[in-house]
């Protein structure tokens, strides 16, 4: 396997672990700021420099050069690949943007060390290939904003269900996937318990109120650096789409479907901006799903274009409710605030990066969309014609949200609501970003392509390879033909 010219994966995560640990023993709150800021920071040049070093390669897959767990235990636990790559530096920055545009004064409830630790799993989470390392950096992931639920003195009761159901699911799936051959009762039980888990992950109805309580409970911005990378989707593509049968993927599509129509209504009848925005990146992160289990090149194509485009047009999205949450508090849906006057650049920003995340012309999220739907359409008509009402609803719950919060009416302030420097720097990337990648698509669409290419094929590969052991080793035991299928999957050396 090809390998990068530094061990750039390994680099930043030990970046991210350092500042938690640094920040951990900080008590004065500018000094975190700036000492997070400055590591993450350096964690965001280590991503994009392993980023450059893997397009300069020109391969599907490679590994970091000197690798840490090469030499402690003779293996490579992080892999970065065409699906991943483009990921590690989008959830970098992310952690960047939202630390930067958060307010000093949010340091006692915004725990800059157990963001960081977060990072840290996150870009360990997308440099993994291994199932049961993910399933564990899964689990993992899930213990700061419980911490924080706590910390704020609320009840982590819907919290604690819903993630020790997903883990449980994980772990069963795991050690069932281990036994057992292709397509016996075994195999379809594991499958569908790390599908499960993978879809109460990313919210998929009726599995959903864990997160809409989340957002309820702790800081906008913990909750953001949660759902935002979309790790479901990624447990989806890593833990599932290699060994589900088309049926069973396009089950997983239609459930998807349902899911962005009913969320796409639900962020349009909200009263509060935070469970409108909960409702809106589900409706958008279902329509990642439902391109990402299309198993066509088009179809998948379009999944991916879309998860990139959703994930750096609600980012900035999210940045700019939050800087107006951050001056006003909580946001009432119910009536006109009339902000335009005060924070024109953010009334602007908001407008950009929500038509952005829902396709609008000349942004980043136009020839996604189009693809997911030319794609979807190749299956199922119907499905495009869904997707179309999803991006509608969408759309006309985003605007609605515009008029209230910035016009309609005259906000009286006796100080100023204008937006920090670094707030403007902070969302003003992501919007150069989203419209960077709408004049310019083609090397992000390119590369998609590509990736979902050699995706396909590879699946189509594994599953040969098992059907063929299954043929084989029909007369030998059940350990005998499990071991067998291993080492055969194993021969095409891109699990």
């Amino acid at each position: 396997m090809p390998e990068l010219h530094f061990a750039w994966m390994e680099i930043s995560i030990l970046f991210s672990l350092a500042g938690s640990l640094w920040l951990k023993f900080t008590k004065n709150r500018d000094i975190a700021y700036k000492r997070c800021l400055i590591t993450c920071a350096l964690v965001f040049l280590t991503a994009v420099g392993g980023w450059v070093d893997f397009i300069m390669l020109q391969a599907f897959e490679a590994t970091d050069h000197l690798s840490l767990t090469q030499l402690l235990w003779n293996r490579n636990l992080f892999i970065a690949d065409e699906l991943s790559a483009p990921l590690l530096p989008l959830a970098a920055l992310l952690y960047l943007l939202t630390v930067l545009s958060t307010l000093k004064t949010k340091g006692h409830r915004f725990s800059f060390s157990s963001t960081l630790f977060s990072e840290a799993i996150l870009l360990a989470t997308l440099s993994s290939r291994d199932p049961w390392v993910i399933i564990c950096l899964l689990s993992v992931a899930t213990i700061p904003p419980y911490l924080e639920i706590k910390t704020n003195r609320e009840s982590p009761r819907v919290y604690v269900l819903h993630m020790g159901l997903f883990i449980t699911l994980l772990v069963l799936g795991g050690v069932l996937s281990g036994y057992g051959d292709a397509n016996d009762v075994t195999s379809l039980i594991a499958g569908a318990l790390l599908t499960t888990a993978a879809l109460l992950r990313s919210g998929i109805i009726p599995l959903h109120c864990w997160m809409t309580d989340l957002f309820n409970k702790v800081t906008f911005g913990t909750a953001l650096l949660f759902v935002t990378p979309m790790t479901g989707a990624y447990a989806v593509m890593r833990l599932v789409y290699p060994i589900a049968p088309d049926w069973a993927l396009q089950g997983i599509a239609l459930i998807s479907l349902v899911t962005a129509v009913y969320a796409a209504g639900m962020a349009l009848v909200q009263k509060e901006a935070r469970r409108f925005f909960c409702y809106l990146f589900l409706s958008h992160s279902s329509l990642v799903l439902v391109g990402l289990e299309m198993a066509t090149p088009l179809g998948l194509t379009g999944g991916l274009c879309v998860w990139i485009s959703v994930g750096i047009s609600l980012a900035g999205f999210a940045l700019t409710f939050r800087s107006v949450e951050a001056r006003i508090g909580r946001i009432s849906l119910l009536e006109y605030h009339g902000l335009y006057e005060h924070t024109p650049t953010l009334a602007a920003l908001f407008l950009v990066t929500g038509l952005a995340s829902i396709g609008f012309p000349g942004t980043l999220g136009f020839i996604a969309t189009e693809l997911l739907v030319e794609g979807a359409i190749e299956v199922y008509p119907l499905i495009g014609t869904a997707v179309m009402i999803a991006a509608a609803l969408n759309s006309i719950a985003i605007l609605r949200a515009y008029f209230r919060v910035f016009t309609g009416a005259r906000h009286v302030a006796s100080i100023s609501l204008r937006a920090r420097v670094s707030e403007h720097v902070a969302i003003l990337i992501l919007v150069a970003l989203i419209l960077g990648g709408g004049l310019y698509p083609q090397f992000g669409v390119s590369s998609r392509y590509h990736a979902a290419k050699e995706m396909i094929q590879l699946r189509e590969t594994l599953f040969q390879h098992t059907s063929s052991a299954s043929k084989v080793s029909e007369t030998e035991p059940p350990a005998a033909r499990s071991q067998v299928v291993n080492s055969l999957a194993k021969q095409t050396g891109r699990l």
